[in-house]
């Protein structure tokens, strides 16, 4: 099992950044791969960002290219998502996801509200 605590959400003027965490526990962090996902009102959850088991990122070119990075701290067992030149249409649910294997992620954290206002 593996159990995880998002933190961070907000609400921000547009241009402003946010800075989530992901605290992770249960599990030994280098053994899982994490990432985060979103849930903006009237769309399905779609994926933002995330670390690979290489330790590569790979991110949501479309909706957040050049604005959001992934990070993590092995010594805290965390992981970031680093939010810059928000925009309103980034308003949403943040999730934090993992996984312990190749397959779906299938840890979720509880969510974290991010509220971009114009």
């Amino acid at each position: 099992q593996v159990q995880l605590v998002e933190s961070g959400g907000g609400s921000v003027q547009a241009g402003a950044s946010l800075r989530l965490s992901c605290a992770a526990s249960g599990r030994t962090f280098a053994n899982i791969r994490m990432a985060w996902f979103r849930q903006i009102m009237g769309k399905e959850r779609e994926f933002v960002a995330a670390f690979s088991w290489t330790g590569s990122t790979t991110y949501n070119e479309d909706s957040v290219k050049g604005r959001f990075t992934i990070s993590k701290d092995n010594a805290r067992n965390t992981v970031h998502l680093q939010m810059n030149n928000l925009k309103p249409e980034d308003t949403g649910v943040y999730y934090c996801a993992a996984s312990a294997n190749v397959g779906p992620y299938n840890y979720w954290g509880q969510g974290t509200q991010v509220n971009v206002s114009p």
